[in-house]
């Protein structure tokens, strides 16, 4: 598919931007958070949730070692999870260095670990066969010449605040635009650069929140296309072009755009926070996650789930545990998912339908006694069975010289009726393949 096509087809596709069917069929992907917030171990966004000053944030920079770190452990679990791609965050909103840049002191190789993590990871996970993504924030607290908003953890400070007069934004933007350069020169090809996050909209009265000037984005968007002409970006530029990312929520029909479908994908967390923090327990159910994951889908969307590794560089157990029972489940069901968008045909109460091709899937969440009706399928099914092991699933349509009685389903003219075990399959979610007909 050209460029050109993407445009015709996706109301948010810049005819600039690089062919997209990639991330359309791989579905889904890993968000990781990894930075000094991690050994803080309570937000990643606890600079400014606590309003730390930062040379007392310098603390964690001075005993950020995760000697556990294992990237290649990283990437074997994530494509064991199903997942197709991945973004890792070069620099959160605390301004640190996870790569070895040459602009700022502020990195990885000047702590205790000394190793440019980022190009670890890049590495594993190329080997594994996954797509590279680069999460960068537009913020940082940390640099001298960023100024002070509303989100800013001096905010409250009014002899730092003064210091905002003398601050120079053109100078911080070239540092940013800088370290932008050196990710998209040093690393190899990238495929989706995940940029992190404008708010024009926000007004404190004594500032106002940054967007597509204050970041100079159209110049950004530049140097990003000009390095890598074939990467994908997300829609945080405000611009009003990208990946579209809802945050935290899931869209409830498929997304459009002056009647055009957009290329979306979901970013969710499985606690609550996107850094490792140790005492939100709000973890949510890996039947959820997975349920999160078929929904995004049956409305043509991406998903991309998040892991917050701890201090010492691990994926704790809980996110693993979720992981592998993903993975598990993918590995019987991924042809559901990969490639698959939204069916125009409407699903039966707590299920969902994925379609690609003539092959229609019905995500079964809620297992039902024996029967299933399938609305408007009627002569339009070859062959039905379950996903999971291949077993045919016997279906019946209407019959006008059949005698029904009052004990027996009765079928709609339109309709499919699946005859289902009464056991519900040994799997989270019952997947039912239908080959419809040509």
């Amino acid at each position: 598919m050209s460029t050109s096509t993407n445009e015709k087809k996706y109301a948010n596709w810049s005819d600039s931007y690089g062919n997209a069917e990639w991330l359309i069929n791989d579905r889904f992907g890993l968000f990781i958070h990894f930075g000094l917030y991690t050994p803080a171990a309570r937000h990643e966004w606890v600079m400014t949730h606590e309003k730390i000053h930062p040379k007392m944030y310098r603390k964690y920079f001075e005993y950020f070692e995760p000697d556990l770190f294992d990237a290649k452990e990283w990437a074997r679990t994530t494509k064991a999870a199903g997942m197709k791609y991945f973004v890792i965050t070069t620099k959160h909103h605390e301004g640190f260095a996870l790569w070895d840049t040459k602009l700022s002191d502020y990195k990885v190789t000047n702590t205790p670990i000394k190793r440019d993590l980022l190009r670890e990871v890049i590495d594993a996970f190329r080997e594994e066969g996954l797509k590279v993504g680069l999460y960068h924030s537009l913020i940082d607290w940390h640099h001298p010449e960023f100024t002070i908003d509303g989100l800013h953890p001096q905010r409250d400070d009014e002899d730092f605040k003064k210091e905002n007069t003398d601050r120079d934004m053109n100078k911080y933007l070239e540092f940013m635009h800088g370290q932008v350069r050196e990710l998209l020169t040093d690393y190899g090809k990238i495929d989706y650069m995940w940029f992190d996050f404008s708010y024009p909209h926000r007004d404190w009265g004594w500032s106002k929140g940054k967007g597509a000037i204050d970041w100079q984005s159209e110049q950004l968007e530049k140097i990003v296309l000009d390095l890598q002409p074939d990467i994908l970006i997300n829609d945080r530029l405000d611009l009003n072009r990208g990946v579209i990312t809802p945050e935290q929520y899931q869209p409830s029909e498929p997304v459009e755009k002056d009647g055009l479908p957009v290329i979306w994908e979901a970013c969710q967390t499985m606690n609550g926070t996107w850094g490792y923090h140790r005492d939100n327990l709000d973890w949510k159910s890996t039947d959820t996650l997975l349920k999160m994951l078929i929904d995004t889908v049956s409305k043509s969307g991406n998903f991309l789930l998040n892991v917050g590794p701890n201090g010492r560089g691990e994926f704790d157990y809980h996110s693993i545990d979720r992981l592998e029972a993903i993975g598990e489940w993918m590995r019987l069901h991924s042809r559901s998912i990969y490639e698959a968008k939204h069916s125009n045909y409407k699903a039966p109460i707590d299920c969902r339908y994925t379609q690609k091709g003539n092959r229609l899937y019905l995500h079964i969440y809620s297992w039902p006694f024996r029967h299933i009706h399938l609305e408007g399928l009627a002569g339009k099914v070859n062959y039905a069975q379950l996903l999971n092991d291949a077993s045919e699933v016997y279906f019946r349509e209407f019959d006008p010289e059949e005698v029904i009685t009052s004990t027996e389903t009765k079928i709609d003219v339109n309709s499919v009726v699946l005859d289902l075990p009464v056991q519900k399959p040994d799997v989270m979610v019952p997947v039912v393949e239908l080959f419809l007909k040509n």
